[in-house]
C-alpha cells in the first residue's frame, strides 16, 4: 500500500500573513500625555505646534547621525525655549526636560480598543510587529511598561533602524524580522502619509487609523481607513476572504 505524500495549501500572493502596528497615537494616547507634559514644562500647551516642529527637526537630525540620543532631547528643549525667546543653560534645560519626561511617563495610557484588538490578533496566530518612528530607548520602556511587549514578535524603532516611516527601509526590516513578504503584510497607523501611504508605497497593505472620524474627500488609492481598532478584525477578515477567493 502506497501512502500519499502530504500536501500543503498553496501560498496565495497577497494573503495577509502578518500585521504591523504603529505605537504612538495608534496604541498609546501619546498626544494627550505629551501635551500635558509640555504644559507642565511651559505652563500651557499653546506652543504645541512649535514643539512638534522642533521635535521633528531634531529627530531627523538624530536619524541622520548629526545628534546623539543621549543629548538630543536637551538640545531640542534649548532650541524650543530659544524660539520662545528664552535662552537656557545646559543645567536648566536638563532640569526642565527631566520634569517633562516624568510627567510624560506618568500619563502614558492605552486606548480602550487596543487590548481587545491585540488579543484577537494574537488568537489568529498572525505574527506582529510594532513599527515606531520614535528615536530612542524610552519607546521600548513605554512598550514594556504598558504590557504591549507580550503581543509583538519584533519591535522596530526608527532611531535604532536608522530610518523612519514612510521610508520603506523600516517596513522592509519589519517584514524581514517576521519572515514574511511585504505584499502579505498589513500596516496600521494613525498618520495617513507616514503610515498608510508609506506602507502602501513599500508594497504592503496600508490602513489609516483615523480616530478623528470621517474626513472630506476620497481616500488615496489602495488605502483602507478605520476609526477604531475595534473595526480592524472585520477589515482583516474581509481582506483575508478576498485574498482567498
Amino acid at each position: 500500500m502506497t501512502t500519499a505524500a502530504p500536501t500543503s495549501t498553496p501560498r496565495r500572493t497577497g494573503e495577509i500573513r502578518a500585521v504591523c502596528l504603529d505605537v504612538d497615537d495608534t496604541l498609546v494616547d501619546y498626544s494627550t500625555s505629551s501635551r500635558a507634559a509640555l504644559a507642565a514644562m511651559v505652563g500651557n500647551a499653546d506652543a504645541w505646534p512649535l514643539w512638534q516642529r522642533i521635535t521633528d527637526e531634531h529627530c531627523e537630525r538624530l536619524l541622520a547621525g548629526e545628534l546623539e540620543y543621549e543629548t538630543m532631547r536637551n538640545i531640542r528643549t534649548r532650541a524650543f525655549f530659544a524660539a520662545l525667546g528664552e535662552e537656557l543653560d545646559q543645567q536648566e534645560a536638563t532640569r526642565r526636560e527631566l520634569h517633562r519626561q516624568e510627567v510624560l511617563a506618568s500619563g502614558w495610557r492605552l486606548f480602550p480598543d487596543v487590548v481587545p484588538c491585540l488579543e484577537w490578533l494574537r488568537a489568529t496566530g498572525l505574527p506582529m510587529a510594532a513599527v515606531s518612528n520614535a528615536s530612542g530607548r524610552h519607546q521600548r520602556v513605554k512598550i514594556a511598561s504598558l504590557g504591549l511587549a507580550q503581543y509583538f514578535d519584533t519591535v522596530l524603532i526608527a532611531g535604532e533602524v536608522g530610518a523612519a516611516k514612510p521610508d520603506r527601509v523600516i517596513f522592509d526590516t519589519a517584514c524581514a524580522d517576521l519572515g514574511v513578504e511585504l505584499g502579505d503584510t498589513v500596516h496600521i497607523g494613525d498618520r495617513l502619509h507616514a503610515d498608510a501611504i508609506g506602507a502602501r508605497d513599500a508594497g504592503m497593505k496600508g490602513v489609516w487609523l483615523n480616530r478623528q472620524g470621517p474626513r472630506e474627500g476620497a481616500l488615496p488609492t489602495g488605502i483602507s481607513a478605520i476609526s477604531s481598532l475595534a473595526e480592524l478584525p472585520e477589515l482583516l477578515v474581509c481582506e483575508l476572504s478576498a485574498a482567498s477567493a
